[in-house]
């Protein structure tokens, strides 16, 4: 791990979205060298899902060595981020480095993404990332070493991290476009630059959105902290870069990774937006003898189904293992659009008595549709391919509620249980 020069001591850090995950993080980091930090974000009680207000997060800023002003602030209200910026000002004597962390995040297709989750989409990641810069600029041309930060990918333009979910990929990457133009607006008076991991991040919105057992493939938010702080460190001549934490810590001469994993040694997920497509890191990972957790080996067993085919055999180990505890703890109905060798309409109704499931359209609407390969469909479910990586790499669409998508991942963990 990167080890604290105290080179921020004294510093007032502005991080946006700091009551939980990658924000907090870089809050504590730079607390250790004794800056002051502003925690703005809207959390003042918990989250039954989501730990962490911006009062807990001011107190540990507080345990290790900072200084902390914890300000109630929604970025998408111009009132509330100037109230905070002038609160931080009042306190601190001004702002040296804007964090521009907060992001909304909805994995969903054109059609059934709400105007309302692309608004919010939008008008975090976009508009609030636009707004919070532009109302702490003015502070930062005060400072001897500012900087703004912003988590955010590199400008991949390729279709794959369009097609699945175009609003979202449209609201993150405008953040990217903030640091594209501001560097350039504010060269020789401001770092303006981006981070962003080269795997996937344990946090707690990761947890929900990949389901149980996503957190082994991914690294603590420790290496984003300290990638951040390495950029921060630095002059305000270094601008402009699109950065991975992973080669940030590389130049500051870290060589062991281990020390952030969450379980060290095993396979990694790759996040979003980046070259490596998912389908080709596997075949990286397995050219070098690793079994990457996102496809586990295939069974031993050489046994043919014993009944009518591959798809009807998944159902009848579905039909098994369904029961009216699962139908109460779920409440889906699911469709399953199938293409390819085995094509065809099928359903799972999990919101009644003790569960249906088999083939055609279910009698009451879907709450989900997923449509995908009926030879993927049947490795999806046998455990031979996870559901994160099918949907990263377009080979699962998803169709309406995401939240009843990653409860049948649990699904799926009991059927290999019972041996699919």
């Amino acid at each position: 791990m990167l080890q604290n020069t105290g080179k921020l001591a004294g510093y007032t850090l502005f991080i946006t979205g700091a009551s939980r995950g990658i924000g907090k993080a870089i809050a504590l980091k730079a607390a250790k060298d004794g800056a002051n930090v502003v925690i703005a974000a809207k959390t003042t009680v918990p989250h039954p899902k989501l730990p962490g207000t911006i009062y807990t997060a001011a107190e540990e800023v507080e345990a290790a060595g900072g200084k902390a002003l914890a300000c109630v602030v929604d970025i998408r209200d111009e009132q509330q981020i100037e109230d905070a910026v002038q609160k931080a000002v009042n306190k601190f004597g001004g702002i040296d480095i804007l964090v521009n962390n907060a992001s909304a995040i909805s994995l969903t297709g054109t059609l059934e993404t709400p105007m309302k989750k692309v608004d919010l989409m939008l008008g975090i990641n976009l508009r609030g990332t636009y707004l919070t810069s532009k109302l702490v600029v003015p502070h930062l041309l005060k400072s001897r070493s500012p900087h703004i930060l912003n988590i955010s990918p590199p400008l991949n333009l390729n279709p794959i991290w369009f097609k699945n979910h175009t609003a979202y990929t449209m609201a993150k990457y405008g953040m990217s476009m903030c640091v594209l133009g501001m560097a350039e607006e504010f060269r020789g008076q401001i770092a303006v630059n981006a981070l962003w991991p080269r795997t996937a991040i344990q946090t707690a919105a990761m947890d929900m959105l990949g389901g149980e057992g996503i957190g082994k493939q991914c690294r603590t938010v420790d290496i984003m902290a300290d990638a951040a702080y390495a950029i921060l460190c630095q002059s305000k001549d270094a601008t402009g870069h699109f950065l991975l934490d992973e080669d940030v810590l590389k130049q500051e001469g870290i060589k062991d990774f281990d020390s952030y994993a969450v379980h060290p040694g095993h396979p990694l997920l790759p996040d979003f937006f980046l070259d490596d497509a998912p389908e080709s890191l596997v075949k990286k990972m397995e050219e070098h003898g690793a079994t990457p957790a996102f496809k586990p080996p295939p069974s031993s067993s050489s046994a043919a189904p014993i009944s009518g085919g591959p798809i009807e055999f998944t159902f009848d180990a579905i039909r098994a293992v369904i029961n009216e505890d699962i139908v109460k703890s779920t409440q889906g109905v699911f469709q399953f659009d199938l293409s390819g060798e085995h094509a065809g309409v099928w359903f799972l109704d999990l919101k009644s008595g003790s569960g249906l499931a088999g083939q055609g359209q279910p009698e009451s609407k879907a709450d989900v549709i997923m449509s995908m390969d009926s030879s993927d469909f049947s490795k999806m479910f046998a455990g031979k391919l996870k559901p994160t990586l099918a949907f990263m790499s377009g080979k699962l669409r998803i169709k309406g509620d995401m939240t009843l998508a990653i409860k049948l991942e649990k699904l799926m963990g009991r059927m290999n249980k019972a041996k699919l």
